[in-house]
């Protein structure tokens, strides 16, 4: 008992204290998450459409070793690069069409604490769905009852679709299991709408046949590249949130650099000064290749035809927040 009674007095003079800290710092305590609502500690930035293709221009041509190197030189060595075992689904060798540079827009989908119901018919299952006419999106489909939802409601199913624009990158945390989030119908719908390719560990994409056919990039784990799609077993959990792919922070609005090489992210703040830097580093190396093709006696490919001399450092001093702390 005496035990117990001098615990309970520490944690009272704990919380005292620390309630006494914030008093004193001039700052109301932090505030508590209501019973009905999660609480979010990182911040999320949203972008316009003319911010995204201003600053993707800075990224044309640019290869996946061009910026991680770049990204070296601004101190993110090795924090930025998604495990290498997210792979392109197919290659271009000739062209390099698999290449993509793109922004982030995040999706975050969850498993189900339920299963798709047993129907009598297909006509019952397709009105489950929410196919032709189907019952309204809290009856079932990607999202979790109405009582377990924060923003019900079609913008809540169907919101994270109006995200995609020129230039977007679709990068997915999937943990439902064997589970795809696109196939090949909505993959061909979002590249109509200026999606630039698809990214996630795993539950990106099946109908991998024609994904590969229609030249739609996506780079997951081939090991974990899924088979079904059935809408009972994951739950749509968050959009332009931040999500965790190939070991990684991935923030909506940061940039994708992917090739066969593998994928690379830049964040945002970061973005402009990685670009400049890349963009050295890829004149530098073209140049230089350029002469070694002269030297073996090679015809010049596409890729070695477009600086002729070499590149000067443009002095820029990197800033002393990207500088490596030893």
């Amino acid at each position: 008992m005496k035990q117990t009674k001098r615990i309970l007095t520490i944690a009272s003079l704990t919380l005292a204290t620390a309630g006494l800290g914030w008093a004193q710092a001039g700052s109301p305590p932090p505030p508590h998450p209501t019973p009905d609502s999660g609480f979010q500690f990182i911040k999320v930035h949203m972008y316009t459409e003319e911010e995204d293709a201003a600053l993707l221009k800075l990224y044309d041509g640019l290869r996946e070793s061009d910026v991680i190197d770049a990204l070296d030189a601004v101190g993110l060595k090795e924090v930025t690069m998604m495990d290498q075992r997210i792979r392109p689904l197919w290659r271009d060798e000739q062209h390099m069409t698999h290449r993509i540079h793109g922004v982030a827009v995040t999706v975050h989908v969850v498993p189900a604490q339920a299963g798709e119901p047993q129907f009598n018919n297909e006509a019952d299952a397709l009105k489950w769905q929410g196919v032709n006419g189907g019952l309204p999106a809290d009856a079932g489909r990607w999202q979790p009852p109405a009582d377990q939802q924060i923003n019900n409601g079609p913008r809540a199913e169907s919101g994270w679709q109006m995200e995609i624009h020129k230039g977007s990158v679709l990068v997915l945390q999937d943990e439902a299991k064997d589970n795809g989030f696109c196939g090949s119908n909505n993959g061909a719908t979002m590249m109509g709408q200026g999606l630039v390719g698809m990214v996630g560990d795993a539950g990106v994409c099946r109908d991998t046949d024609e994904m590969v056919l229609t030249h739609i990039p996506v780079y997951q784990d081939p090991a974990r590249s899924p088979r079904g799609i059935n809408q009972g077993r994951e739950w749509l959990e968050s959009y332009n949130s931040p999500v965790v792919v190939g070991g990684v922070l991935v923030m909506p609005g940061d940039v994708i650099v992917a090739d066969y090489d593998g994928v690379a992210v830049v964040p945002r703040a970061k973005a402009v000064q990685v670009a400049r830097i890349a963009r050295w580093i890829f004149e530098d190396d073209e140049y230089k290749r350029g002469k070694i093709y002269d030297k073996n006696g090679w015809p010049r490919d596409w890729t070695v035809q477009g600086h002729q001399t070499p590149p000067s450092p443009d002095g820029v001093p990197i800033p002393n927040d990207s500088i490596p702390k030893k």
